[in-house]
């Protein structure tokens, strides 16, 4: 457990209780100040009551009278002014020297705030006058006292007020602090530890944060905190499940560039036979083999998911969508429609290799939606690919009219494992594309379409020629 002050609840309760002594110290002062205010009132009152009767009077009194008086008011001296008249009423019998002197007629608060202190500081044995006009009347009672009660009762009070404070701080700290560190401290540190189980065994489902029923914004954050360590979970086994299926692939692709290396030798002798049919495949059967051994030799020599940086040159784009019509061998019987309507002569800057397995992939998915589909809905099944150049961008379209990429593919375009448009998918065909073709500095995207049927979009712009703009930015 942290100390006091190290923990969120321990520094709550303290700083509870400094902030309610700083406002019962604010209430303090001006309190002192009245309390003064009043008691001196208290005795001029009294000395008015016993001034008028004296006044009415018309006698002196006696000095027993006047020492009973003097007694019951506290003071040293009784004055009343009366028509510009001023009558001792009562007196000691030597008269003391007058230290200070308060006007309470005219007090304002500021003034009494600092006479208060002043009484608190430095009132021991000092002697004061203190008059005030006796109600509405023009009459002007005056006393003349020591400060030594005065400053007694205000000590008397000030210690009241201090031990009072002191005890509704503590009370209304305690329930602050039971109130928060229910509320929030312990909610908090829920989280705290379940963020620390996690981490310490992330790939045990018991560590999962189990979060609590309610709609504060703790509670929405501990549910948050729960479904992020479900999808991390999730992830992690994802990943896992790849690096057993990349050491799996590894293993195979290098038996695999074996066998490959062996149909290629006995692939290069068919360039020999007279058949003018097997003339005819032979080349392209090579260069189907020879791109295998290549793709083999690439998973062997980078021993990762990414791909090799392009070798790019301007090569002819119809001569790569004919390989790929070529190796799709869409049959008759089928019913599927290949159209090429690339521009003789369009050449584009790219590697050859990895542009074809791009368009191979995208039309690969478009052929299989096309097969799918069935019924009068589709009387004709078309895959079209087109082409064109705006300056230094070639911009390649493959559109079906098949029925389409579902929502959930949609959602999870280009992920891999998770945006396969058919079931039993990987997605792989749509990530590998879209990889490929970021490494060629391009774009592609799935275009909106107002019939039916999937389109993408392909852009791919020519590389900086030296001493360009493009080329020094």
């Amino acid at each position: 457990m942290p100390g006091l002050t190290q923990g969120l609840s321990g520094r709550l309760l303290l700083l509870t209780i400094i902030f309610v002594m700083i406002a019962e110290i604010l209430i303090f002062v001006p309190s002192v100040a009245n309390m003064r205010l009043a008691w001196l009132r208290d005795r001029l009152n009294t000395a008015a009551a016993a001034g008028v009767v004296i006044d009415g009077l018309q006698t002196e009194l006696p000095r027993s009278v006047q020492n009973d008086t003097l007694l019951a008011t506290g003071a040293k001296l009784i004055a009343l002014k009366k028509d510009g008249t001023s009558t001792l009423l009562a007196a000691t019998e030597v008269p003391p020297s007058v230290d200070d002197q308060y006007d309470l007629s005219d007090v304002s608060q500021l003034q009494a705030v600092r006479d208060a202190f002043s009484v608190l500081l430095f009132g021991q044995n000092r002697v004061i006058r203190v008059f005030d006009v006796i109600g509405d009347s023009n009459m002007i009672i005056e006393i003349v006292m020591s400060e030594n009660k005065l400053r007694a009762a205000m000590i008397a009070y000030a210690g009241n007020v201090l031990m009072i404070s002191v005890a509704l701080s503590l009370i209304t700290a305690s329930l602050i602090f039971v109130s928060i560190n229910r509320i929030l401290i312990r909610p908090i540190r829920r989280l705290t530890v379940g963020m620390q189980t996690f981490s310490e065994r992330p790939d045990d489902p018991a560590s999962l944060f189990k979060p609590e029923e309610g709609t504060d914004e703790l509670a929405v954050a501990g549910r948050h905190l729960a479904d992020m360590q479900v999808q991390l979970q999730k992830t992690l086994r994802q990943q896992k499940n790849l690096a057993d299926l990349g050491l799996a692939v590894s293993k195979i692709n290098h038996d695999m560039r074996n066998i490959l290396a062996s149909a290629q030798l006995m692939s290069d002798r068919l360039v020999d036979v007279e058949d003018p049919m097997v003339r005819s495949f032979a080349p392209k059967l090579l260069r189907t083999i020879d791109r295998a051994v290549g793709y083999t030799s690439e998973v062997l020599a980078y021993g990762q998911a990414t791909e090799g940086a392009p070798r790019r040159r301007m090569i002819e784009l119809g001569e790569v969508v004919q390989d790929v019509k070529d190796i799709l061998a869409i049959e008759p019987e089928i019913g599927i429609e290949f159209v090429d309507s690339i521009p003789d002569s369009l050449t584009i800057d790219a590697d050859s290799e990895q542009l074809f397995r791009v368009l191979y992939n995208l039309c690969k998915n478009s052929v299989q939606a096309l097969q799918q589909a069935s019924g009068s809905d589709y009387p004709t099944k078309r895959l079209t690919i087109a082409a064109q150049r705006n300056d230094d961008i070639v911009s390649i379209v493959i559109d079906d009219n098949g029925p389409g990429m579902p929502q959930k593919a949609r959602e999870n375009l280009f992920s891999a494992f998770r945006g396969s448009a058919r079931s039993g998918g990987t997605g792989l065909g749509l990530a590998i594309a879209r990889e490929l073709v970021l490494s060629h500095r391009g774009t592609i995207a799935l275009v909106e379409k107002a019939d039916r049927g999937t389109q993408f979009r392909i852009e791919i712009p020519d590389r900086p020629q030296p001493g360009s703009t493009a080329a020094t930015t």
